[in-house]
């Protein structure tokens, strides 16, 4: 859709970039909507980097000229307008800081060892399967919660599944063949669950790169 409402948010985003899917997924949840410009990495437009010198996406600017450059707050600004699901817990306390601890083991630590299991002439120092064991020990966190209930944190969807498993599927597209026989069943379903979901396929829509000649689309 064209956009005709110059005061909506304008996100930067790259549809296989996992930060930017579950940024996406948290803005089509909530019905925010907003100019998309759909970038490439490799010749990152001027208006994302005068931005966000980071030079990174996801990035949101809001009507009011905010700059919200992290995936993660993107959700939370998305969540906080609107969370008809309930994604974020409806009370803070300890499900709160349950699920930033997952988060930030998932952004850092997992995330670390994916990338170097996923481009390892970037990484020689180790053979691929030695970043692959050491990822495998937050796989077997999450398989380990998977055995207890339906969802990471749960009998339902929260802010941990969404934010978590686009970094999984990465994982798992590295070597599709050893992913579908390891010992991670209660993963692989969950994965599968949300990969054939209505709402990532519908956030996973394939668009031109953004110019700055480009009609803007309304997301």
């Amino acid at each position: 859709m064209l956009a005709t409402d110059l005061t909506l948010p304008v996100l930067y985003s790259f549809r296989r970039c996992p930060y930017a899917m579950r940024a996406r997924m948290a803005l089509k949840i909530s019905g925010c909507r907003v100019c998309l410009r759909e970038v490439v990495l490799r010749d990152k437009p001027q208006a994302l980097l005068a931005c966000s010198a980071k030079g990174t996406v996801p990035v949101l600017v809001l009507a009011n000229g905010t700059v919200i450059d992290e995936s993660r707050d993107i959700m939370q600004w998305a969540l906080s307008q609107n969370d008809p699901e309930q994604w974020f817990p409806t009370e803070k306390g300890g499900l709160c800081i349950s699920i930033k601890q997952l988060l930030d083991s998932n952004d850092y630590e997992f995330k670390n060892n994916l990338d170097r299991y996923k481009y390892p002439n970037r990484y020689p120092e180790q053979e691929p399967e030695y970043y692959r064991a050491q990822a495998e020990q937050f796989l077997a966190i999450l398989e380990a919660r998977l055995n207890t209930h339906q969802f990471l944190m749960g009998e339902r969807v929260s802010t941990a599944d969404i934010a978590i498993f686009p970094f999984i599927r990465q994982f798992a597209h590295v070597d599709k063949k050893w992913f579908e026989q390891a010992a991670y069943p209660r993963l692989q379903s969950w994965l599968d669950c949300f990969i054939q979901g209505e709402l990532f396929n519908a956030v996973m829509q394939k668009y031109s790169p953004w110019e700055e000649s480009s009609e803007a689309i309304v997301f």
